[in-house]
């Protein structure tokens, strides 16, 4: 994944910053534009990370048949035990 050297929380951090800064209201045009499209790119960067996170989990709590472990109502996965 390019990540622009970015981390997960950086890629979120400076996304909040982008829209603090769109939300004001006080840019000219074109650097509310450009501001814009980075914001969009660092959403497409964090979405690629949560993809990968869940994929990630899903081999993790997949049983030995390739379904899901359920899970319990305390949030712990039913082992079945």
């Amino acid at each position: 994944m390019d990540s622009g050297g970015k981390t997960f929380e950086e890629a979120v951090s400076r996304l909040e910053t982008v829209v603090r800064e769109l939300e004001d209201g006080r840019l000219p045009l074109e650097e509310a534009l450009a501001l814009f499209a980075e914001g969009v790119e660092l959403s497409r960067l964090c979405n690629r990370y949560l993809a990968e996170a869940e994929e990630r989990i899903a081999v993790l709590i997949a049983d030995d048949k390739g379904g899901l472990k359920p899970f319990s109502a305390g949030g712990k996965i039913n082992d079945g035990s």
